[in-house]
């Protein structure tokens, strides 16, 4: 039986590569990245998980943040005196982060064009009449009255001032511009 091949070449220290530089790397290629930017200006690579989040005010362990209460006698004894206040090391990421979720969200609801230029075409042609729209020949789904009309209603809901404007124009006057 034939015997395995050694290795031909020694193994021998490469002096040109920077393993310090190389574990740096590798460690910040394998870490997570953190979608919140608070969070992520604010973290330190140096401190575990749990420091960073308690610096920050922000809780680990939501167990140990929000315990369940049981009311017992010794319990009520505790409650009664007064509670330790926890030292925050960078209130200003709570801050940002609570400034952003009081921030409105924004209604991003729309149609599609073809379903606005279809509204827009049957109520041109038919103003309010349903039916009429139900039995047009650009009514190639076959779609109900009540369909359309159902149409019609969430073009109005998702698209209010163009709703408006295009009212306007049909009336003759003259559109309102925002």
């Amino acid at each position: 039986m034939p015997k395995a091949k050694k290795k031909s070449k020694r193994n021998t220290f490469d002096y040109s590569k920077d393993r310090k530089k190389l574990k740096k790397q590798f460690k910040k290629r394998e870490a997570p990245r953190i979608e919140c930017p608070q969070i992520r200006n604010a973290w330190s690579d140096k401190k575990s998980v749990a420091r960073n989040l308690r610096d920050m005010g922000l809780a680990f362990d939501p167990n140990r943040a929000l315990p369940i209460k049981t009311l017992t006698f010794a319990a009520v004894a505790r409650t009664e005196e007064a509670p330790t206040l926890k030292f925050v090391r960078k209130p200003y990421v709570l801050n940002e982060l609570v400034a952003e979720a009081n921030l409105p969200e924004k209604d991003t609801k729309t149609l599609s064009t073809d379903l606005i230029e279809y509204v827009q075409y049957m109520i041109r042609e038919h103003s309010e009449n349903y039916k009429a729209m139900a039995r047009d020949e650009k009514n190639y789904y076959q779609d109900t009255p009540s369909q359309i009309r159902r149409k019609v209603d969430q073009y109005k809901r998702c698209h209010p001032e163009e709703y408006n404007t295009f009212v306007e124009f049909l009336k003759g006057g003259k559109p309102v511009s925002t």
